[in-house]
C-alpha cells in the first residue's frame, strides 16, 4: 500500500486578540474538508524541550495556499513560515495523540503531538 502525501503549512500568527504572548504558530494538515489544526507555542526543533500545542477548530483549506494575510474576524495576521508534505505514522480516534512526518522546506522529521505538547525528532 502506498503512502498518502498530504500537504501542511505552518503559519506564525500575531495579533490575535487572546493571545498573552502576541505570536504563536499554527500546524495546518491537510484533510478532504479542512486543515486540521494546532496552535504551537514556539516551532519545534530536533531533539528540543517539547512546545506546548493545542487543537484548534479545523481552518479553511485557502490557508494551504495563501503566503501571508488578514485573518477574519479581527483575529491578527498570519504569514507562511514553511509548508511541505506530511504522512500519518500514528493517530487515535480521539485526538489526543498525533504523530506525522512531516517534510518541509526548514521543518523536517517526526513530530509527536501528545495531549498538549509537541516534539520534534529525526
Amino acid at each position: 500500500m502506498k503512502e498518502t502525501l498530504s500537504r501542511f503549512v505552518l503559519l506564525e500568527h500575531t495579533g490575535h486578540p487572546d493571545d498573552p504572548t502576541g505570536k504563536h504558530f499554527d500546524l495546518l494538515l491537510e484533510q478532504p474538508d479542512a486543515c486540521e489544526t494546532w496552535r504551537l507555542a514556539d516551532i519545534p526543533q530536533v531533539e528540543q524541550p517539547a512546545v506546548v500545542a493545542t487543537q484548534l477548530p479545523d481552518h479553511r483549506l485557502i490557508w494551504l495556499d495563501r503566503l501571508e494575510g488578514e485573518v477574519s474576524g479581527g483575529r491578527g495576521f498570519a504569514r507562511r513560515v514553511d509548508s511541505g508534505s506530511y504522512v500519518y505514522l500514528d493517530t487515535t480516534s480521539a485526538k489526543e495523540k498525533r504523530v506525522v512526518k512531516l517534510t518541509g522546506e526548514t521543518i523536517s522529521g517526526v513530530l509527536t503531538i501528545i495531549k498538549k505538547e509537541a516534539t520534534l525528532s529525526r
